[in-house]
């Protein structure tokens, strides 16, 4: 019976040749969960929210919830971007208005 040698891929690009992945994405970059201000939302709830979701102490999570209030909105949580597309959707499902993006 033959055995053959295993079969090597070919490398995906030439050595010293540039890497693109055809997204702008840096792939080194955190990412983060904004919550937008609502009208719908009780800052008191917001701030409950982060509380439960993050485990933010309260004056944490009322400054967050302050943010969200004054200045249209906040950065509530970072890290890959299976965690916070994680918290984005707990934020979802406790009804507030939150996004993904990559930190800048």
């Amino acid at each position: 019976m033959a055995t053959q040698a295993p079969v090597r891929e070919a490398p995906l690009r030439l050595p010293g040749e540039e890497h693109t992945t055809g997204s702008s994405q840096e792939p080194d970059l955190p990412w983060v969960t904004i919550v937008w201000d609502d009208p719908v939302n009780l800052m008191r709830y917001v701030t409950y929210v982060f509380q439960t979701v993050f485990g933010y102490s309260e004056a944490k999570a009322t400054e967050l919830m302050l943010q969200v209030h004054n200045d249209g909105k906040a950065v509530v949580s970072s890290g890959s971007r299976e965690k916070v597309e994680t918290d984005v959707v707990k934020l979802h499902q406790a009804g507030l208005w939150a996004t993904m993006q990559q930190a800048k």
